[in-house]
């Protein structure tokens, strides 16, 4: 059997952790004739190398290429039409393009034990938050989307958006440092508290430690400060290592019809988030 060729594709990529992942994936899979390799392509080369790209089995796609790869496909998926961005493609008589994003993040809020149908603070409003912002209001979620001033015009634009998918949906718009009350879900999709920023917060302990659930999308450090404010007053809190492991998993589901237990996602998770712990601390 002839190797299978996949990539992860953007710019600039520094460290990223999908090349591990998709690895352990293919063996779970059974697959052992792939190769996962990250691409990182320059912003003034990509419209010449493309097309080339179809040449693969399938890849990944993350920023800044999520929203300029579409015209160069042939066909979407619903999931890609409904957010203008793909990040997975499978390639073959017609390349088609995926948005695996909300997958990972519907089966994580699954793992994590809850729903979006309660009260729900979104923290942060960019690409990933515009997907969990149109997905909890969707769920029929009562929606509150804190920002910083900066990006009350991507709120308001997301909350525009909402209203004509669901003009009966409860969406209230705030700032990061207004925010108040108790939330049954707070979902953290700003960069506040990444690495090497670990300290950081976005909001006031007292906000973090007002909730049942905390779903946080960063993943390096596996716990942010966010999180553990969260977890010392009874919330049950999940990083972002969850997510980024079921959308991959979901590619292989779209690129070689391949299926994973929870099991399988768990222990992949702990064992990527023993990695990120090896190369950066806690």
């Amino acid at each position: 059997m002839s190797t299978q060729h996949y990539a992860l594709i953007g710019h600039p990529l520094g460290h990223t952790m999908s090349p591990p992942i998709h690895k352990r994936l293919f063996e779970l899979s059974g697959n052992l004739d792939a190769d996962y390799i990250a691409q990182d392509i320059p912003l003034e080369k990509f419209d010449d190398v493309a097309d080339q790209l179809f040449q693969l089995n399938g890849f990944n796609i993350t920023i800044p290429y999520k929203i300029k790869m579409l015209r160069h496909l042939d066909q979407l998926d619903l999931s890609a039409k409904r957010y203008g961005a793909v990040n997975v493609v499978k390639c073959g008589e017609k390349n088609i393009g995926y948005n695996t994003d909300v997958t990972g993040f519907l089966r994580s809020i699954e793992m994590l034990g809850t729903d979006l149908t309660g009260k729900v603070l979104l923290l942060g409003c960019g690409g990933a938050g515009r997907m969990m912002a149109i997905e909890t209001a969707l769920a029929g979620g009562d929606l509150t989307i804190a920002v910083r001033e900066s990006s009350y015009e991507k709120a308001e634009n997301t909350y525009n958006n909402i209203k004509l998918l669901s003009p009966e949906s409860s969406v209230h718009i705030t700032s990061l440092q207004a925010v108040t009350g108790k939330y049954d879900l707070i979902l953290n999709a700003t960069p506040s508290g990444m690495y090497p920023h670990n300290d950081e917060c976005p909001v006031s302990p007292e906000v973090a430690g007002n909730t049942a659930f905390l779903f946080d999308a960063i993943y390096n450090p596996r716990e942010t400060q966010l999180m553990k404010l969260a977890k010392a007053n009874g919330a049950k809190v999940m990083g972002g290592m969850n997510m980024l492991v079921w959308q991959a998993a979901v590619s292989h589901e779209i690129w070689e019809d391949a299926s994973y237990s929870k099991q399988d996602i768990q222990a992949l998770v702990a064992e990527m988030e023993e990695m990120v712990t090896a190369q950066f601390g806690d």
